[in-house]
């Protein structure tokens, strides 16, 4: 049985103009979802026996399924956490799809796997890391956080065998990632939450006082200390030398969830906030969103890749050849270094798209992102209807709108979307219902903000 479409010719010009085309559309098109019901009335079932045919399936995409995806990659899609993948990156995209590279293993896919490794070690030495330091791309940041602690618990368990039969329990403020959370629930370790100080920070200072409260053999059970390189909420960084500090007191794991503002690391006006971060035992950085790749990405480094490799590598009669014989030196492959198995080259379009344009670019776009915020901060001070809440230390604005109750923030919010303004959802801070600008499109203006807040006015 062949899968083949007569079409093939013209069906690969179709996709490739029209991935070439929505790279170079300025700005891309907002949109904004559909329900069910009205997915179900416009495309019907597109599942069928006979099939649609490729051309029939991509119009089915372009004029009906893809308006109703709100793009990340917007000027004005200011909410949760964007992105702004570089045109090169997209592209690159499609020749990784097409390629059908298996990147879990040297033997398959050594040529890819020698490329993410070089992506990899320019991430690893923004964090000032060493040079035997790696690691490898995963989906996301709830997957890099949950390899890096089951890395944790398995060291802690190595050194002593009456750590087999307890739960481990990782270390972070209230302020971490949920994702940290999740991690320990799949693990079934405990979680010891550290209270954060009034911009939600996680302190040394606050480690030390809780850590010095509790009893003995939970001090054993530790087997982690997490802090976060720019919350999500706000994009403040935590005091990763305090935390490396408390890390290195209890002889424990120290990772650093820097899944958002990691990227700030390649600014030099942001690069002191980060103090600490050589220290850590492992780290990640999503380039899908601050470092201008395509979903999905997360970088997953780590101090002695060889304790990931002890803790994740899976062993089988037919991965054998895999793996060197005692006393060889192993190949790299990815898939020793996480949860997973199969994986695709994640990593290859934010390789390609920095040996296209250059670190010094990544540098410029960031700092581009960071001096916007900057001026939003200001012109929020100018105007009478709006004021900042919590001051943040990378990019991201949480303001009020003065007078406004929750339904008011909901109301506007969906009123932009509607009339393709912009897409700015509600969050909260301390229980209050604010509004929340998160930069990380070199593309945005200030212009862009100022429609935006003139029509909260």
């Amino acid at each position: 049985m062949h899968l083949r479409d007569p079409q093939t010719e013209v069906l690969t010009d179709a996709i490739v103009r029209y991935a070439v085309e929505r790279t170079r559309l300025d700005p891309p098109p907002l949109d904004h979802p559909k329900t069910p019901a009205e997915l179900q009335a416009a495309v019907g079932e597109t599942i069928t026996s006979a099939g649609l045919g490729g051309i029939e399936a991509l119009k089915v995409f372009t004029e009906e399924l893809a308006p109703t995806c709100i793009s990340i990659d917007h000027p004005r899609f200011l909410s949760f956490v964007p992105g702004a993948p570089t045109e090169a990156a997209i592209l690159f995209d499609l020749v990784v799809g097409a390629s059908s590279i298996y990147a879990g293993s040297w033997l398959e896919g050594s040529g890819a796997v020698f490329a993410e490794n070089q992506a990899l070690r320019w991430i690893a030495e923004l964090a000032g890391f060493p040079e035997a330091s790696g690691g490898v791309f995963v989906t996301g940041g709830t997957a890099g956080n949950l390899s890096a602690l089951v890395a944790a618990r398995h060291r802690w368990r190595a050194a002593d065998p009456s750590h087999l039969r307890e739960r481990a329990i990782v270390v972070c403020s209230r302020g971490a990632h949920s994702s940290i959370g999740a991690a320990a629930r799949v693990m079934d370790a405990e979680v010891l939450l550290v209270p954060s100080d009034e911009r939600g920070r996680l302190t040394g200072e606050a480690l030390e006082i809780v850590l010095a409260e509790v009893a003995p053999d939970v001090r054993e059970r530790i087997c982690a200390v997490v802090a976060t390189g720019g919350t999500t909420n706000i994009g403040v960084v935590d005091d990763l030398e305090g935390a490396a500090t408390a890390a290195a007191g209890l002889g424990v794991w120290f990772h650093v969830d820097a899944a958002y503002g990691g990227a700030a690391l390649a600014a030099p006006t942001r690069r002191q906030l980060f103090h600490g971060i050589e220290r850590a035992d492992s780290f990640i950085i999503d380039p899908h969103k601050w470092l201008f790749a395509p979903y999905d990405c997360c970088a997953l480094v780590y101090r002695d890749p060889f304790e990931a490799r002890r803790a994740h590598t899976q062993h089988a009669e037919y991965l054998d050849v895999l793996h060197a014989d005692d006393g060889a030196e192993e190949p790299w492959n990815p898939s020793d270094f996480a949860y997973h198995l199969s994986r695709r080259a994640r990593g290859l379009p934010l390789w390609f798209s920095l040996a296209t344009y250059g670190t010094d670019a990544y540098r410029d776009a960031v700092e581009q992102c960071l001096r916007v915020t900057e001026q939003s901060v200001e012109l929020i001070g100018e105007l009478p209807h709006v004021e900042v809440v919590v001051e943040s230390d990378l990019s991201i604005v949480v303001f009020r709108r003065i007078g406004w109750a929750p339904a008011d923030y909901q109301a506007w919010s969906d009123r932009a979307l509607e009339q393709q303004l912009g897409f700015v959802v509600p969050s909260s801070w301390n229980g209050e219902t604010v509004f929340r600008f998160c930069f990380v499109n070199p593309t945005t203006t200030i212009d862009d903000v100022k429609d935006l807040l003139t029509a909260m006015a």
